[in-house]
């Protein structure tokens, strides 16, 4: 495949001559005071793959106990130094996000940097994007900047949103943790558990730095994963990714950048006008993690034959054999985590399938390859994609990609019933967007939406609610009460 346009290339002399072009993980070595575990072992020593046994996002029914059993067998060792460490770099966090930050760089390792004629490509090719995107959409442009990024910059200015989404994870995974264990074992644990809500933090940080390292290599933008994370109004494209995703298809690579311009032009422009979204989907995630319990049943059996406190204090080993016979800690799934995940789901979807649904209308006469990629992406969804092995991995939330088709196909029929301003007034409130069910059955919420084309959506919202209070007053006054 030729070079590719815009100032990306794939075997430029300027991003691949040697070792002086590439810029190099940082040392990871130092002292303890940097140290984000608050004790003195070498971060660097430490190998992300380990942590994949784990499990995704945090599920507690994945957790190899003999790992755990690991970690407990080094207290010993720790303690002396825990005093100290208690105050440091990530202590009293669900997650140690400085380690997450150090363990993911070494899993990105060498990267190209930015060549000044990539950010001008990025630029020209959100350009032309927006202004095909306005015959599309009736929301405005929302990008006020155009950037390049390298894996390391995706990173550090993801870690933020991240935060949002896993805190509550981790949080509440860790308590239930605490509140399911046994008498016996909780009396036991109390001395313990600031060490172990330590550790916790940094085996989760482990986990994330694990995943979040993948991720920054295969991100093409900044909303690749359905989440906005870079700042407002800023639309992103990483040129090392996009020159390797494009090398894997036999299409012209400059409608590969103009399509992928678009996508991120799209999304941006989505998040920013329609100001309720981000926070609804970090608010789905937090519902989730509320309804999270595990059962730790296998610990209650053990110590109702007879385990002693007292010798798993001394013997931190004997922990490791404790969770190696114990039956798994299986968490359990409750109907409000299941309507946080369906509304979760569903939210991404639609966002997913507007973009798609917007950009093939924009670009779908003037870039030959808009069917070609929009097909390409799905089966990349399919596959599992960035934003699949990131809710999946990273938060614990399987995606069902065909929901995107679904929406898509929602969202064309209601343009074909309506108009383009009818079809975006859609986002002006969350109760106005079709549910999951409407996925399913998309006829009756087009022609609901069709019926009242001529009326504001909102104004009949705020209408509907006037009359349903009207009747509540009603019957409290019939009442008496």
């Amino acid at each position: 495949m030729s070079d590719l346009p815009f100032g990306f290339s794939g075997n430029d002399p300027d991003r691949d001559g040697g070792d002086d072009g590439k810029d190099k993980p940082a040392d990871s070595g130092g002292s303890a005071g940097s140290n984000p575990f608050g004790f003195n072992i070498d971060p660097s020593s430490f190998d992300p793959s380990q942590f994949g046994a784990l499990g995704a996002g945090f599920d507690p029914s994945q957790l190899n106990p003999e790992m755990i059993g690991q970690l407990f067998s080094q207290l010993g060792t720790m303690f002396s130094a825990m005093g100290s460490g208690s105050t440091g770099a990530g202590a009293g966090a669900p997650v140690n996000y400085e380690l997450a930050k150090q363990l993911a760089r070494q899993e990105i390792g060498d990267f190209t940097p930015v060549l000044d004629k990539e950010t001008s490509a990025v630029a020209d090719a959100v350009h032309l994007a927006q202004m095909w995107l306005d015959d599309a959409s009736a929301l405005p442009s929302g990008v006020t900047n155009s950037v390049a990024w390298t894996p390391v910059q995706w990173l550090e200015e993801s870690l933020p949103t991240w935060s949002k989404l896993c805190d509550p994870l981790a949080r509440r995974l860790s308590q239930a943790w605490a509140d399911g264990l046994p008498e016996e074992a909780a009396a036991f644990a109390g001395p313990m558990m600031g060490i172990m809500g330590q550790m916790s933090g940094s085996v989760f940080g482990a986990q994330l730095g694990q995943g979040l390292g993948k991720l920054a290599t295969e991100v093409l933008t900044g909303t690749d994963i359905g989440l906005p994370l870079a700042p407002a109004g800023t639309a992103v494209l990483l040129p090392e990714a996009i020159a390797s995703f494009a090398d894997g298809l036999d299409l012209p690579a400059q409608e590969i950048i103009v399509y992928l311009a678009a996508r991120e032009a799209a999304h941006v422009r989505l998040f920013t006008h329609v100001a309720w979204l981000r926070q609804r989907l970090l608010s789905s995630v937090e519902q989730y993690a509320a309804g999270i319990t595990v059962d730790l049943g296998g610990l209650s059996e053990a110590f109702g034959e007879g385990i002693n406190p007292e010798e798993l204090m001394a013997n931190p080993g004997r922990i490791e054999e404790l969770l190696g016979s114990a039956a798994s800690f299986e968490p359990t799934t409750t109907d409000e985590q299941k309507a946080a995940l369906d509304r979760l789901e569903t939210l991404l979807a639609l966002i997913e399938g507007w973009v798609e649904h917007v950009v093939t209308r924009a670009l779908g006469d003037r870039i030959p390859a808009t069917a070609a990629l929009t097909e390409t992406m799905r089966r990349r969804r399919a596959s599992g994609g960035p934003a699949e092995q990131a809710f999946a991995t990273l938060v614990g939330l399987e995606l069902r990609p065909r929901r995107v088709r679904e929406a898509a196909a929602l969202w064309d029929g209601l343009l074909q019933a309506t108009d383009v301003t009818t079809r975006d007034r859609v986002w002006d409130h969350p109760d106005l967007l079709p549910d999951s069910s409407d996925l399913d059955a998309p006829a009756a919420f087009i022609a609901s939406i069709a019926a009242g084309d001529d009326t504001d959506p909102l104004e009949a919202l705020r209408q509907v609610i006037a009359d349903e209070e009207a009747a509540g007053d009603t019957d409290t006054d019939e009442s008496g009460n």
